[in-house]
């Protein structure tokens, strides 16, 4: 399958996995990210082993991407979007990809750019080693983006790598098949009453993930202190009837006790509560795992109903104890979310030739192959670093078994 190429949408473990399994059949793939960091949420992720591995998946992540970056066969385009597609034999496409205002052959990842750049939010470090350049501009947040009043990472930057004039580029390609693995988005708890963004004390894991891998411990946004207790509360956006969403996002009981246990391992003066509806079980290690929890943090069988900020800037959170069947009030020092998995929005829609079904829950239905189409990972429902891994195995074994029973066509892939 030598002239075979089929174009993923989409970077994160799902993707990578997929265009890795077809490069073992000897078929080459087109990787487009519309981040320009690529690794999905996945490789935001933090180690959670102490004395031994737990499993958790982020390394698997890491070796992912770095495989999928050597590969020869696969193509790895960042701040990518597919701008058109029409079907004609095979898939015609044209990708808009973003400017890359840091030279990633010039950067050495020294991040004085970002130390001298006035907008919290205008320069984005990333997470993983294998991120090159390792600091991306974000276009809305940048002040010469807006109206060119500030130039203080082009003048800062010792290698001269940043251009703040870059122009777009586009890719133009052909493709036999279309893999989508756009993922999922995580729930925003703004619509919750947890005083997210009001209160800077309450963070997602998701947050607490990229704190732990960035600086290898928990600390207070407010303070940069160690906190004395921290309260995870699970189920933010899912299996909440209000909000119509009624699934289970599978992944976050497992993270929250892997991190909590990491922390006390960590900090061990550090007192950590756990709010639920139940704990699903995950791997073959479960019940010792689980009993280790149970020993190291207090289970509360609760939601909190709101968290607020008291007078000496810590958080309360009132619950229900249903135990006693009365109110309660809770103080702690940081309080994490443990959102939930969401289907994608359409702020950048798939072009109508892949347009995909969704079902109930909002997810898309499986695609196996109509027209040449597939989905992998988490565009289906929410799903682990292991079981989208498998995902998109079997969707790389399905893309094959297609290819093997179409007749190939003539074409490459160019760059305008």
């Amino acid at each position: 399958m030598e002239n075979r190429h089929v174009l993923i949408i989409g970077g994160g473990v799902a993707g990578l996995s997929a265009a890795l399994d077809l490069a073992r059949f000897n078929i080459h793939t087109v990787v487009v990210e519309k981040s320009d960091f690529p690794g999905g949420h996945g490789i935001q992720f933090s180690c959670k082993a102490s004395d031994r591995c737990v499993k958790c998946g982020a390394c698997v992540v890491e070796e992912k991407l770095q495989q999928a970056l050597d590969h020869p066969k696969i193509r790895l385009i960042n701040g990518g979007r597919i701008d058109r597609m029409q079907r004609n034999g095979r898939f015609n496409y044209q990708i808009h990809c973003k400017p890359q205002y840091i030279d990633p052959q010039k950067c050495t990842n020294c991040g004085e750019c970002k130390e001298v750049c006035p907008s919290t939010n205008a320069i984005r470090r990333g997470t993983s080693a294998h991120h090159s350049p390792f600091f991306a501009i974000q276009e809305s947040a940048c002040r010469y983006m807006k109206d060119k009043s500030c130039t203080a990472c082009r003048d800062t930057c010792p290698e001269s790598a940043i251009d703040l004039d870059g122009e777009p580029t586009t890719v133009s390609g052909e493709a036999d098949a279309v893999v989508v693995a756009t993922g999922f988005k995580a729930f925003d708890p703004g619509e919750k009453p947890y005083g997210y963004k009001m209160f800077p004390d309450v963070v997602t894991n998701l947050e607490l993930e990229r704190m732990l891998r960035q600086q290898g411990r928990v600390i207070r946004p407010s303070t940069g202190a160690a906190p004395g207790s921290i309260a995870f509360v699970q189920c933010v956006g899912s299996r909440d009837a209000k909000l119509k969403h009624l699934w289970c996002s599978k992944v976050c009981c497992a993270s929250a006790l892997r991190m909590a246990l990491r922390i006390r391992r960590q900090q061990p003066e550090t007192v950590i509560s756990l709010f639920y509806i139940d704990i699903q079980t995950f791997g073959k290690d479960f019940e010792t795992f689980y009993r280790e929890a149970r020993e190291n943090l207090r289970f509360i069988r609760a939601i909190p109903g709101d968290i607020v900020q008291n007078d000496h800037q810590n958080l309360q959170v009132t619950f229900f104890n249903n135990e006693e069947r009365r109110s309660e009030d809770a103080v702690f020092d940081l309080v994490v979310l443990s959102v939930g998995m969401q289907p994608c929005d359409n702020s950048d829609p798939l072009p109508e030739s892949l347009s995909l079904i969704p079902g109930e829950s909002g997810f898309a239905l499986p695609a196996h192959g109509e027209a040449g189409v597939f989905t992998a990972g988490t565009v289906e429902g929410p799903m682990g670093i292991a079981e989208s891994i498998a995902s998109a195995g079997e969707t790389a074994w399905q893309v094959h078994n297609y290819l093997n029973n179409t007749p190939p066509l003539s074409g490459s892939d160019s760059r305008d």
